[in-house]
């Protein structure tokens, strides 16, 4: 899984020539420098990062919006490979839209279809603690289900 930084308050936006460092595009993207470094080494990033003249990593603002789209499709459960794919896709330039928009498509039914789970457990969830609240309220507490000797009328 990703670590993602909490961020707090936004920072100046960068023109489209300049660059930060590592640590600032860590920052302004809630990713760690280890993510950034990862997200690099796997293909994920559709430009080359530009490096200072002592070779240190130049984050540009399209390198930084870039990254957050990475971010997104990881948090919605995108696999790596697909990911890499999407940013081939993308560095190649047009040409290829009904390719790009064929993975998207795919990729939403899946996180649709993952909403509807989560939906249900959620649900599941409300249930438990609804017959919680209830028997709490009630002073029934103890008529709840426990695993040793849990009588035939008790609820879980």
């Amino acid at each position: 899984m990703l670590e993602v930084k909490q961020r707090t308050g936004k920072p100046a936006p960068l023109g489209p020539h300049e660059g930060v460092s590592i640590a600032a595009a860590a920052q302004r993207t809630g990713v760690s420098v280890h993510t950034l470094r990862y997200y690099e080494r796997a293909g994920l990033v559709i430009t080359d990062i530009d490096r200072t003249s002592g070779g240190r990593r130049r984050y540009r603002q399209i390198d930084l919006r870039w990254i957050k789209i990475c971010t997104k499709l990881r948090a919605t459960g995108m696999p790596i490979k697909t990911i890499r794919r999407y940013a081939e896709l993308v560095a190649a330039g047009p040409g290829n839209e009904d390719e790009r928009l064929a993975l998207m498509e795919s990729h939403r039914a899946e996180v649709v279809a993952k909403l509807a789970e989560l939906q249900e457990s959620l649900e599941m969830i409300d249930h438990k603690i609804d017959v919680y609240r209830r028997s709490v309220e009630a002073g029934e507490a103890d008529q709840l289900w426990a695993p040793a000797g849990a009588g035939a009328g008790a609820r879980s």
